[in-house]
């Protein structure tokens, strides 16, 4: 019966080899396969960086399959063995002879597949000689294990190397700094610097640091950097409506929306990596404004360095989550940069990507992002930030600049429970004074600040019913800028009498509180205060109170804090007075 079951399995193979049609004479070696379409396009695009022989056909199990060649059937076991050898590609590829090919893929989706031919087994059928008849067994066909390439003298090194292109040796420059070793021009030319980034990478192989790579190590540096590159999908992206180019780990990220100044790229595969390309028209305040707007984001985490001058600006953050890094320049007319964002718990997997963005990234062309490319409705247009998540403090109130250093006058109740004080959504500002009595709080910039205006404090007392403009921001940070709000003086005290109080007839909101109140010369009469909140009195909505200017100046003259008194006498045209107290007035934002 067994030696019947043999016989039988005989016959089936010898059918199956001698009723067959011929061989075709070209194969590929398969690389990869990927479940998706669309995984398998971003694989086959990154491998063609590499190779220049690259293609992808769809398989009849449903898979996409990434391939090299053709080559002829003749030629291919050897070209596997020696792309093997050299780590160029995974270990597990294989000479696949294209019988269940079906639609191609890439380069040029819509190719008809190579002929179809009556399928073999994938696998040969092999007999065990020293096993009995039935003991037979599926064996894959595997190349003979070949002997390692024998290394070169210095002498040789230096030769090989001779006969590099100029693109094999930018790749190996770019290869040493993808490690770590090479922070210099990418320019072909291996100076002392390139000498220096092969030593290292000589030593931390356990190589003879000589400064120069045999081809062997050359070749395994370069196979590693190549399937490092292929697993990130590492890949150049071309963006000619922004006019930029860069390198974009697109096994990460995928293109998500135009949303000026942004291109925006989402993550892929739960990735968590996010990109954004900057672009847009601007000068040196497009630049500063871009600068603050990008802190304002939840993708910028507030803890770490930031670095901007007048010819751009870099902001690296981290929290708990997320890291991001983003660098921006101005040239021309244009500010173009990028940003990258991924979970603290990828930094060590993202880093290549990041170094590679840097590297690579290049403004192109004499244009910027079209404002009306993609469709805005006016607060997306207003904040520039369609889709993204601004970082919004808990509350704001008004207070305004008391001197040339940047100190600004606010209340009490724009600081209650503050882990973090800002003034105008990005400037850090830390307290310095605060007075519960009278409700005065003083702040003090973190770092050097100019500001375009700062109080002058009217020594005088006004006359009852003279007309004042409070400048604040009413709907604390809805707004753009401060707005101004008319209103007159009925009292010079408080409602029982108290002194260094102004009572005023004049509607208010709760972000107009540490606004200051300017009489017609464009003096500080004094800063308004909040509304009573204890529920014991309910007052007409247009009764307001002020701390006096008198009180004000005494108060922070105590704290050794000088202040400036007025001496102007005519009323300003209103546009000068309007343009006065607005200069001086910022917005005072309390982060919990």
């Amino acid at each position: 019966m067994r030696l019947k079951a043999f016989a039988v399995r005989l016959a089936v193979l010898f059918t199956l080899l001698l009723g067959s049609p011929a061989l075709a004479s070209q194969v590929w070696i398969q690389i990869e396969a990927q479940p998706t379409l669309e995984e398998g396009s971003t694989r086959a695009r990154a491998y063609a960086g590499a190779f220049p022989d690259v293609s992808g056909y769809g398989l009849s199990s449903g898979w996409y399959a990434i391939l090299l060649g053709p080559y002829d059937a003749a030629d291919a076991d050897a070209k596997l063995r020696d792309l093997k050898r050299e780590r160029l590609i995974p270990g597990d590829s294989f000479i696949n002879d294209g019988r269940k090919f079906r639609k191609q893929f890439w380069p040029a989706a819509g190719e008809t597949a190579p002929p179809a031919v009556t399928a073999l087994p994938d696998p040969v059928i092999q007999t065990d000689p020293a096993a009995t008849p039935d003991a037979t067994a599926v064996i894959p066909v595997d190349p003979a294990p070949q002997p390692a390439a024998q290394d070169e003298t210095p002498e040789q090194a230096k030769a090989s190397e001779g006969a590099l292109t100029l693109d094999e040796r930018k790749e190996l420059q770019a290869a040493l700094g993808w490690f770590g070793h090479y922070d210099a021009a990418i320019d072909g030319a291996f100076g002392s610097g390139t000498r220096a980034a092969m030593q290292a990478w000589q030593e931390a192989n356990a190589a003879e640091a000589t400064g120069v790579l045999t081809s062997a190590q050359r070749s395994s540096l370069l196979a590693a950097y190549r399937g490092a590159m292929a697993k990130l999908g590492l890949t150049p992206v071309s963006e000619p409506e922004a006019g930029i180019d860069i390198t974009l780990p697109l096994a990460m990220v995928e293109f998500d929306s135009y949303a000026p100044p942004f291109v925006q790229y989402r993550e892929k595969n739960g990735s968590g990596v996010r990109a954004l390309l900057i672009s847009e028209p601007g000068d040196l305040t497009t630049l500063y404004g871009l600068y603050d707007m990008m802190q304002s984001l939840e993708i910028v985490p507030l803890d770490g360095p930031r670095d901007r001058s007048e010819r751009g600006f870099e902001i690296s953050g981290r929290n708990g989550e997320i890291e991001s890094f983003t660098h921006v320049e101005l040239a021309g007319g244009l500010v173009k940069g990028y940003t990258l964002v991924w979970p603290v718990a990828k930094s060590d997997e993202v880093a290549p990507a990041l170094a590679a963005m840097k590297s690579s990234f290049k403004p192109t062309g004499d244009r910027a992002l079209d404002p009306g490319l993609a469709p805005m409705d006016d607060a997306q247009k207003q904040g520039m930030v369609a889709g993204l998540d601004l970082r919004r403090p808990d509350y704001s109130r008004s207070g305004f600049f008391i001197d040339a250093s940047g100190r600004v006058l606010t209340t009490t109740d724009a600081l209650r429970s503050c882990t973090r004080v800002t003034i105008d959504g990005g400037t850090e500002m830390e307290v310095s004074l605060t007075d519960e009595a009278t409700g005065l709080a003083v702040l003090t910039p973190k770092t050097k600040l100019a500001p375009r205006g700062y109080a002058r404090f009217q020594p005088l007392a006004e006359r009852i019913g003279a007309q004042v403009a409070l400048a604040s921001y009413p709907y604390e940070d809805a707004l753009p800028a401060p707005t101004l709000t008319f209103g007159t003086v009925e009292a010079q005290t408080g409602l029982n009498g108290e002194p260094g109080l102004k009572r005023l007839d004049l509607a208010t909101r709760a972000g107009d509180a540490g606004g200051p109140v300017l009489d017609g010369t464009g003096a500080v009469v004094g800063m308004l205060l909040p509304r009573a909140s204890d529920g014991k009195q309910v007052l007409p909505a247009e009764v307001a109170f002020a701390a006096a200017s008198g009180a004000i100046a005494e108060r922070l003259t105590a704290a050794g804090i000088k202040t400036t008194a007025s001496t102007e006498v005519g009323a300003l045209p209103p546009e000068d007075l309007t343009r006065q107290a607005l200069a001086m007035t910022v917005l005072v934002s309390c982060w919990k």
